[in-house]
């Protein structure tokens, strides 16, 4: 968490069961479905991200956002259940590492559009030329499994900052790569 805006969170590096980032706040209905929080910083960018894009009528919203441990149990184990524990890890991180629990992660939909249907859609085009402006980047991203430890994604998002998410889009890596070139090995 010392890396604030930077941190890893994935198969490997996890967040405690009490980490709650401090600066949450609540996401207008304007830019999620009810009920999201999101950290002040991210929250900022995406607004600023969906203002363009609706100048290009194209509709952001945010469907799922901070999660905190318990919620991500919750969802891990209800896929545990119903589709077995191999696929529940392929799909959904184990509470704690899961991104949404820093506040940094958004999942991302086109208004009055599906989550398996993203990709197919004019806002997947508009953030894939675009979301890295903003300081976000696509998390999980097509045939790179062997790499994040996750299915692709194309809802998926995380907050960088401007000048990390142009370096991981501009150079085509995931956001696991991008840390040990340059954080690890810095």
């Amino acid at each position: 968490t010392s890396k604030d805006i930077l941190m890893l969170i994935n198969k490997y590096n996890y967040l405690s069961e009490d980490y709650v980032p401090e600066n949450l706040i609540k996401i207008s209905s304007s830019y999620a479905y009810q009920g999201n929080i999101v950290r002040e910083d991210v929250l900022e960018s995406f607004i600023e991200m969906a203002n363009v894009a609706r100048e290009e009528d194209i509709v952001l919203v945010i469907n799922s956002s901070y999660r905190s441990y318990q919620d991500q149990d919750e969802i891990w184990n209800y896929r545990k259940i119903n589709y077995g524990t191999e696929k529940a890890d392929q799909y959904a991180a184990r509470a704690g590492y899961s991104e949404h629990q820093s506040g940094l992660s958004i999942d991302i939909a086109q208004f009055n559009s599906k989550e398996e249907d993203f990709e197919n859609t004019e806002a997947f085009k508009w953030l894939s030329d675009n979301a890295h402006k903003y300081g976000f980047i696509l998390r999980f991203k097509k045939d790179a499994e062997d790499i994040t430890g996750y299915s692709y994604e194309s809802w998926h998002y995380r907050y960088v900052g401007k000048e990390v998410a142009t370096k991981v889009h501009d150079e085509d890596i995931t956001y696991d790569e991008y840390y040990a070139y340059y954080i690890e090995n810095n």
